[in-house]
């Protein structure tokens, strides 16, 4: 059966996987490890520029591992919360000699803190789900009409409208993204969709382009371009030009955005649109820790209005939010108030009421889901970091098979470590495994091989191949000149030659 995902396994590196030794290592295990990976990694025993560089990375890493691991007290918050915990912004300011549930709780609201950075910063997935309610009949009934109808003493409450979207960033290159979004709407009825596809490239520091295409079952394709460009420290343009093709013919449009930057939290807009919808806008947008502020007044058509919102953010875990704001125009005034209210760590729940003349009054929920981050480009880098260690170990492997086979010592024919899979009933499941030969027999010193309680993945040479699956390690040696095999579990302790593992060839 699958093992649950850790979040440390792709997170972290195993310091005492890394040096092979046991949790509860002394600081004598922990130098001699320290050592032997030292003469190992060593970039002066490489003259290859590729393979120095590498080197030197391992080399730093194995330092790393037992500085931090030879110090009591950095070693006692690793031993908690793993690298991730010696590594999180703003705790250098935390007096490390806290008992474990104090290091836990002051860990656990700095990690909060670098996830939410984190998901912003790499994929950027979002989404919101938002449904509206008519709810007039509870305010405005026609009990003079209907009095007669049955079933008309109770208010008809109805959803009349529901949207959903969702998007996602893919970085591509250091200056290249790809974005992909769509969404879903229906209103009395009548529904319909979209989905736009656009590409994202910074051209310098002070701006960037893109272009994007789209597509909908009520409207024809879009294509559209994206400028934005910072003219002075304090201000910025974006400009959007858009073709909309139609059953109608092209609809062009224009939409031009300065802004200015007032003081720290406030921002001054001046937006021009022409083309669908034309319109004039001007809002000024004040924004800080605990309360967002929005004033603005437009002249278009065919909606002309002004505006006027305000937002307060309460200081809690679960980042709480009151809102309210007053809108009116030549439709008529509407007032809408409402909170939001995080739930979950990448959930947001939200309900506003609506009132509105001659609108009436609605409800409406909003979900927003910030889905989790992929782990398949953490998967890889350790992939190519493994490979890397395992160019390095030729030489040494070299030197160590010499030397067992002038005794007739412990040679590693074979080694693989993943997924194996051997009941029948499962032979539609693939097997995932990586040869882990070298890697084993750089760790034979003395003609004995021994692997401390610990997942494997973390050894040197090694990387998961099946993240959050049951791992084993199947190994064939040579000793004394006999074959031996043994397969051990992920975090099982190894130690060979065994006598046990001796295979029979009688007959």
């Amino acid at each position: 059966m699958a093992t649950a995902l850790n979040e440390e396994e792709l997170d972290n590196e195993d310091y005492y996987s890394l040096l092979n030794v046991r949790r509860e290592a002394s600081c004598e295990e922990l130098k001699a490890a320290y050592r032997r990976l030292c003469m190992l990694y060593h970039p002066d025993k490489h003259r290859d520029p590729e393979l120095k560089l590498q080197a030197e990375r391992l080399f730093n890493l194995v330092h790393q591992a037992y500085e931090v691991l030879s110090d009591p007290q950095t070693r006692a918050i690793y031993d908690i919360y793993g690298k991730r915990g010696l590594e999180m912004e703003g705790w250098e300011v935390v007096e490390r000699r806290r008992t474990p549930a104090e290091i836990r709780e002051e860990f656990e609201r700095l990690q909060r803190e670098r996830e939410e950075r984190r998901l912003q910063q790499r994929t950027n997935p979002k989404g919101t789900i938002s449904v509206g309610v008519d709810a007039t009949d509870l305010f405005d009934r026609y009990e003079e009409e209907y009095e007669d109808v049955s079933g008309s003493g109770f208010p008809q409450i109805e959803i009349n409208k529901m949207h959903i979207s969702q998007s996602i960033e893919a970085p591509l290159t250091a200056t290249d993204t790809a974005i992909l979004s769509g969404n879903l709407s229906t209103q009395n009825g009548n529904g319909g969709g979209s989905i736009n596809f656009a590409l994202r490239r910074v051209t310098s520091a002070k701006g960037w382009g893109e272009l994007e295409f789209g597509a909908g079952d009520l409207q024809g394709p879009l294509f559209g371009l994206k400028l934005f460009r910072n003219l002075t420290p304090r201000c910025f343009v974006t400009t959007n030009c858009a073709l909309q093709f139609s059953s109608r013919g092209i609809r062009p449009g224009l939409t031009t955005v300065l802004a200015r930057n007032l003081d720290k939290n406030t921002v001054g807009y001046l937006q021009w649109r022409w083309g669908i919808q034309s319109a004039m806008n001007t809002s000024i947008v004040r924004d800080t820790k605990t309360s967002h502020f929005t004033v603005a007044l437009q002249l278009g058509i065919p909606h002309s209005f002004a505006l006027i919102s305000y937002q307060h953010k309460f200081q809690d875990d679960d980042q709480t939010r009151v809102k309210g704001s007053l809108k009116a125009g030549f439709f008529g005034v509407v007032v809408e108030y409402g909170a939001e209210r995080k739930i979950s760590r990448h959930s947001v729940l939200g309900a506003a009421v609506s009132v509105g003349v001659p609108q009436g009054v609605s409800l409406k929920v909003k979900e927003l889901e910030k889905q989790r981050e992929s782990t398949a480009t953490d998967i890889l880098q350790k992939k190519q970091e493994a490979e890397a260690a395992v160019r390095l170990m030729q030489e040494s492997v070299r030197r160590i098979i010499e030397a067992e086979e002038s005794r007739m010592g412990l040679i590693i024919v074979n080694a693989w470590y993943g997924k194996f899979v051997n009941d029948k009933s499962r032979k539609n499941e693939k097997v995932k495994v990586i040869d882990v030969t070298v890697p084993l027999q750089c760790l034979v010193k003395d003609s004995k091989l021994i692997l401390t309680e610990a997942s494997k993945a973390g050894l040197p040479g090694f990387y998961d191949p099946c993240v959050g699956e049951e791992k084993n390690l199947k190994v064939l040696y040579q000793f004394r000149g006999v074959l031996h095999q043994v397969m051990a579990l992920d975090s099982e302790a190894l130690r060979i030659p065994k006598q046990s593992h001796r295979i029979d060839t009688d007959g």
